[in-house]
């Protein structure tokens, strides 16, 4: 089902009062939606999945104004079944003529949606709605609820039975990050081969967290393309912070960021907050240098650009790092094979009488240092069942190992068994 409208009707707001979310963005400023944003309903047992769309408009200010109504075609294109918003306040308007005129020549289901209809006096204002020709009127306040349930059930009725969601919760989630205007959504519709994310050349287009399923070479995943992630003295207004915040519930709930990093400009501080974020919340990470082909190169660019990420990035240095040009679609796809083999070793179990073997000669010929006159004896290792690769040392004296030697244990580990682009966490725990 989509949700479709002029812009500041409400339909963000009646998006995450079905969805029962916070997932996309409401403010009193008109346009702040511009991509696509999906998400699931549940009433009465039944469950559909539901597009939140930009404001359908014509001949305005918005630079984006193109771009959000294609972005409405697709969402039509894609759609069983259509709510047109329009808000009872305002009436009819000559946006409202235009959209209601592109549903009739869609020939898609359309239900009728008066929003903020918050009093009865306003029930009597729906009427002249009836002038679109698209049959009967849903009066609704997305804001308080009210009228909600009568709506999904017509939507019920209308849907086919068979309908199912296409979110599947068990798949790997890759998180596409990195400051504004790096490139993100652009890698995003070029993987997938369609226009799925608006792009233009103004920093902090994308400001919602969009989910896109990638199926394709025998593997299936999903993509998210998040807002720009700013310094905090440039988050000039409440949709920008309520973006970032978005952004980094996507790091925090991803299992792989892909961080694009922007050749024409280098390594920036900004860069290097971000990879923290990223570190700080134990993901898996590959770096993709995106722009490759608008900077001058000579023969060890490339391997000058590696040694400067591993040096700024360290002593996490184990990260696949890849250069792009996405307009070319130049090595693209290594960042899709990267990405899943990082997944994979976020995955990997490694068994303890491997570890114990190769482990415990090592730790014997080259001990923990004593400290304070006490020796530190460790026994025996095992990989602990957490989300991040975790690996348990028993020994007598925990609290003695130091950080640096916790670091020797990990690169023998890292050695031995492929981690890279993953952390690895290495605890002492009393024998």
């Amino acid at each position: 089902m989509a949700i479709v409208g002029r812009p500041n009707v409400g339909k963000s707001t009646l998006f995450n009062r079905l969805t029962g979310t916070r997932s996309a963005i409401v403010d009193e400023t008109a346009g702040v939606t511009r991509d696509r944003q999906y998400g699931k309903v549940f009433w009465n047992g039944k469950e559909f999945s539901v597009i939140d769309t930009g404001g359908y408009a014509s001949n305005s200010d918005d630079i984006f104004e193109a771009e959000i109504r294609k972005q409405v075609k697709l969402a039509i294109d894609e759609a069983a079944l259509i709510l047109f918003v329009v808000d009872t306040l305002t009436g009819v308007t000559d946006y409202d003529d235009m959209v209601a005129d592109m549903l009739r020549r869609s020939r898609k289901p359309v239900i009728l949606v008066a929003n903020k209809v918050d009093t009865g006096e306003r029930l009597a204002d729906i009427h002249e709605f009836h002038s679109f020709g698209l049959g009967d009127i849903y009066p609704i306040s997305s804001a308080t609820g009210s009228g909600t349930g009568d709506l999904l059930d017509r939507v019920l009725s209308l849907l086919p039975d068979d309908v199912t969601s296409d979110i599947d919760d068990s798949l790997p989630k890759f998180a596409v990050v990195g400051r504004p205007n790096a490139g993100k959504s652009s890698i995003i519709n070029a993987f997938i081969g369609e226009d799925r994310n608006i792009v233009t050349d103004v920093a902090g287009t994308t400001r919602d967290s969009i989910f896109t399923r990638y199926n394709k070479f025998g593997k299936d995943f999903y993509l998210v393309d998040t807002a720009g992630l700013r310094k905090r003295n440039k988050e000039k207004d409440d949709v920008e912070f309520y973006s970032t915040m978005r952004s980094v519930r996507s790091i925090e709930n991803a299992d792989v960021c892909i961080l694009m990093l922007d050749a024409s400009r280098g390594l920036e501080s900004q860069d290097k907050k971000i990879f923290g974020l990223i570190e700080r919340n134990k993901k898996g990470v590959v770096v993709v240098i995106n722009k490759w082909d608008l900077i001058q190169k000579s023969n060890n660019t490339m391997k000058v650009w590696e040694e400067t990420i591993r040096r700024e990035f360290a002593p996490y240095t184990d990260i696949p790092i890849v250069f792009t040009s996405v307009p070319s679609k130049q090595r693209i796809h290594q960042v899709v094979e990267q990405a899943c083999r990082v997944y994979d070793n976020m995955k990997r179990k490694v068994g303890t009488s491997q570890l114990n073997e190769l482990l415990l000669p090592a730790i014997e010929s080259f001990p923990p240092p004593m400290y304070k006159g006490k020796l530190v004896k460790i026994k025996y290792v095992t990989q602990i069942p957490t989300p991040t690769p975790t690996f348990a040392f028993f020994c007598n004296l925990p609290q003695y190992v130091r950080e640096t030697y916790c670091r020797r244990l990990e690169n023998i580990i890292r050695k031995q068994w492929d981690f890279s682009g993953v952390p690895v966490n290495i605890v002492m725990r009393k024998k």
